[in-house]
């Protein structure tokens, strides 16, 4: 049997390997994609959730990082209809912050630079009599409103691995990448899965898309990384749904920077974020009590209810892999692009090696298709990308788009409560269908473990989503954390222990 041969190996199975690994599938090419824990464990399931242009990089004349995520934003509501959805931001004044002219200037060039076919416009408002007043001390009375998305972080990475599934790529969950050796044209790659097996494998090139962890991969090829990576803390915290109505806040702080307050879940309210250097290993990052005071802090200055520590139900803190793009002092993050930049090393004979730099959920798909481009310029590959009109598994609802869809899954599946139903079609979009096949009534779903959740959902993450610890289904897959007690979580793990099958060495 002839030994298969990578086109691509992508390592990392944060958001931007899972775009590259889809777009490279989606041309045809042979790919791999391996991760050394769970998809999305690290920064891809710890972000804002918000899809947006970034407003706040008017302000640091970072136009074009502006400009193409506010196209992106456009596409991955129509790739993706199911885990992005529009949202409106309400952005009230602070006579002491930034002047009106100002910042409604910048509302009208933020307009002007986005190509809206769904979102609306940014429009003033009066807080004293408009719906958005009602959370917010009667101090603040001018406020302006304008459009942005919020985003399923974590379930975006899997909506691209499973379209890089869909065009025939192998997944490689929990295979640890250990080192990358030249032979001419060829890298030879080992790979250690969880249960400590080596995998050897071949390809023709690599992309390093490791994140917080991409300076350490590209030591263990041996390759050198020309820019300085810096990581910054992130954190955000959940509490109970805070105000009625789906609007979100845009909140000018007493420091100077912003901060996002949004619906979240239904019937929490999520709240965040900070902007901390992050010294220590990627994976030991954690909210800090002064981040918590900190946030309690700005958000009381706004609303009329206070929120306390009491009311906090979940919280979590990621590390951004951000780089410079100049001098300046250590510690100052003026020096840090938000946008993303390659690195590749290659000549003539020698196997290829692109790695990635920094990146925003929201340009994941551009970021994929600028790679391939940079690769397929040195490589005898399909230099075309469908990835801007295709329509990523449990996005194809038609015509009559995600709210048709709701309808008629309803109709056929009657006994479902109505508030399940929709989680299904906001987490899996059409692929709700393959959950739900055959299914008559509840107890069609198996065991019940707690909240809204079945023991056939259960299954359905295990068996075609790489699902395999109790944290990767009730955070990542999903955020039943935020509803599931302890004793249902540990009822949980009990069912994912017995269920999750001895591994085989490859």
């Amino acid at each position: 049997m002839t030994e298969k041969i990578y086109d691509l190996l992508v390592i990392g199975g944060g958001i931007n390997g899972a775009a590259i690994a889809c777009d490279a599938a989606g041309r045809g090419l042979a790919v791999a994609l391996c991760e050394m824990q769970d998809f999305a464990e690290g920064t891809s399931s710890r972000s804002s959730k918000l899809i947006h242009g970034g407003l706040r990089y008017l302000e640091t004349y970072d136009f074009k990082l502006v400009r193409d995520a506010l196209i992106e934003r456009e596409i991955l509501m129509r790739r993706t209809p199911h885990l992005v959805w529009p949202l409106r931001l309400v952005l009230p004044y602070v006579a002491s912050q930034r002047p009106r002219w100002m910042i409604r200037l910048g509302l009208l060039f933020y307009d002007y630079l986005a190509s809206r076919k769904v979102l609306r416009r940014s429009e003033a408002i009066d807080l004293h009599r408009h719906a958005a007043g009602e959370a917010l001390k009667p101090s603040y009375r001018h406020a302006f409103v304008y459009s942005d998305c919020r985003g399923d972080d974590a379930r975006l990475v899997i909506a691209n691995l499973l379209g890089a599934e869909r065009s025939g790529a192998d997944i490689l969950a929990r295979h640890r990448f250990v080192k990358a050796e030249r032979a001419g044209d060829l890298w030879r790659i080992t790979l250690e899965k969880d249960n400590r097996a080596v995998v050897e494998v071949k390809a023709r090139a690599l992309v390093n898309t490791a994140g917080p962890w991409v300076i350490d991969v590209a030591e263990k090829m041996k390759i050198a990384v020309g820019r300085k990576l810096r990581l910054v803390r992130g954190s955000h915290i959940v509490v109970p749904r805070q105000w009625e109505g789906e609007h979100g806040y845009f909140l000018q702080t007493g420091d100077g920077r912003l901060m996002e307050a949004f619906p979240y879940e239904r019937d929490f309210t999520s709240i965040g974020t900070t902007d901390e250097p992050w010294e220590d290993a990627p994976e030991k990052v954690t909210i800090s009590d002064k981040e918590i005071d900190y946030m309690l802090a700005e958000v009381n200055a706004f609303l009329k209810k206070p929120v306390t520590r009491a009311d906090i139900v979940w919280s979590y803190s990621g590390v951004r892999p951000l780089f410079e793009t100049g001098g300046g002092r250590d510690g100052d993050l003026k020096t840090l692009t938000r946008d993303y930049a390659f690195e590749i090393d290659h000549a003539a004979g020698k196997a290829p090696v692109l790695t990635v730099l920094g990146g925003k959920l929201t340009t994941h798909r551009r970021l994929a298709e600028h790679a391939m481009q940079k690769l397929c310029a040195i490589m005898p590959w399909p230099a075309e990308s469908s990835s801007r009109e295709d329509i990523l598994p449990g996005g194809d609802f038609g015509a009559g788009g995600i709210e048709a869809y709701r309808r008629t899954l309803r109709s056929r599946f009657p006994f479902l409560p109505e508030m399940q139903a929709d989680r299904y079609v906001r987490l899996y979009g059409t692929r709700s269908d393959d959950l739900l096949a055959g299914a008559r009534s509840l107890a069609d779903l198996g065991r019940h473990m707690g909240a809204d959740l079945y023991q056939r959902e259960v299954d359905f993450l295990m068996d075609t989503e790489w699902a395999r610890g109790v944290e990767d289904i009730i955070w990542r897959r999903s955020k039943l954390g935020l509803r599931l007690s302890p004793v249902e979580i540990g009822g949980l793990a009990s069912y994912v222990k017995v269920k999750t099958p001895p591994d085989i060495p490859s």
